[in-house]
């Protein structure tokens, strides 16, 4: 092959490498273009969704914060429960009336797994102390609530257990009975494990829904100097208990042991006393102390129930014999603890006998999942 032919298919070969060359990167410049349009055209879009969410909320703000015309009604906020509680006190009577009077009172705070993931209780932890917010789900007026304001019948003034059953206004009061029933209360951090937060001095019944947790802080949750009125203020009684008491809790023991937030029944005493030594009476029992009741089954009896709400008529809460004036040392109150049912009297000088314990109804059964003792053991050591 002469050097002239050589040269022209040297030539030809280059050319075609330049040609194929010069479409690739025209296919591929022509491919990029579409795929940086594509790319705007969905930049533009989640923009104008994104401006067209935050126009959403805005207005919705607006609407949610002003009243309507019609009836200067405020619209409802929805709220779900993210948790619940499962408390030493089974039933509302026998709860503490605030937070940290009873320092033993134990409850574990489930988290809905769902809506908080445990991630979400990271570093709680760390504080010594809480807030929770929570719902006064067994309000027996809770129905009334959802009914027009005029015809909601809801009453201003509560009767105040430390001033003998004298009504006094809702805001001057930390009663369950509200226009919201909404509870606010404080209690110590013992542990944080998964989705569960141990807590302790609580008074919150077991069941109890809880809309929020935030952690406490000394330096601005604590007011120097507060002032309350006088018949806020507290007095101790004394707790003792009957020759009989310590059989009965043995005998309960082998069961309740089992499923309870404490070691021994030496720690189950020292919490029954931690109770009573505050005078757990409802207004109404309180006022009649000297009343004939009639008991039923476990005490949850007219005029000594063990879940009085103490937003009903007195002539609702008291069932009085036709026997007369019973003396105190003889009538028979009951305070349900951990599922356990404990019977006792308060003599004429407001000293409390606890005389005997038995399994209550309210004793959980074995298909319910509860905290115990044995899962938060090395906290509580």
């Amino acid at each position: 092959m002469s050097s002239k032919t050589l040269t022209l298919v040297a030539f030809a070969v280059a050319a075609s490498a330049i040609s194929a060359s010069t479409a690739i990167s025209f296919y591929i410049w022509g491919k990029f273009k579409r795929l940086e349009k594509s790319l705007n055209s969905t930049l533009q879009k989640c923009a104008a969704e994104r401006q067209g969410r935050v126009r959403a909320q805005q207005a919705l703000r607006k609407a949610l914060a002003q009243p309507k015309s019609e009836n200067l009604e405020l619209t409802s906020y929805p709220m779900t429960p993210i948790g619940v509680v499962q408390s030493c006190f089974s039933t509302r009577n026998g709860t503490p009336r605030q937070p940290l009077l009873v320092p033993l009172a134990r409850a574990c705070l489930v988290f809905d797994a769902s809506r908080v993931p445990p991630a979400s209780l990271e570093g709680l932890g760390e504080y010594s102390h809480c807030w929770i917010l929570y719902v006064f789900h067994l309000n027996t007026d809770l129905e009334k609530l959802w009914k027009e304001p005029s015809k909601s019948k809801f009453k201003a003034k509560v009767r105040v257990p430390r001033l003998k059953g004298e009504r006094i206004g809702v805001f001057a009061t930390r009663s369950p009975h509200r226009p919201c029933p909404i509870g606010l209360t404080v209690a110590k951090v013992e542990a944080v494990q998964g989705n569960t937060v141990l807590l302790s001095g609580v008074d919150l019944v077991d069941g109890t829904p809880v809309l929020d947790v935030k952690p406490y802080l000394p330096y601005c949750d604590s007011i120097q100097g507060a002032e309350v009125p006088e018949w806020v203020m507290l007095t101790i009684a004394s707790v003792s208990f009957a020759e009989g008491f310590f059989s009965t809790l043995d005998d309960c023991w082998g069961t309740a042991g089992k499923k309870s937030l404490y070691a021994s029944t030496d720690e189950l005493q020292s919490l029954i006393k931690q109770v009573l030594s505050w005078d757990i009476r409802s207004v109404s029992q309180r006022n009649r102390p000297h009343d004939s009741l009639v008991m039923i089954g476990n005490g949850k009896a007219f005029g000594n129930p063990s879940d009085v709400d103490e937003n009903q008529d007195e002539e609702t809460s008291v069932c009085r014999s036709d026997q007369g004036p019973t003396p105190s040392e003889h009538v028979i109150y009951h305070l349900i603890l951990e599922g356990l049912d404990l019977s006792y009297r308060i003599d004429g000088n407001g000293n409390v006998i606890v005389e005997k314990v038995s399994i209550s109804s309210e004793f959980p059964n074995g298909k319910q999942n509860r905290c115990d003792y044995s899962m938060w053991r090395d906290h509580l050591t």
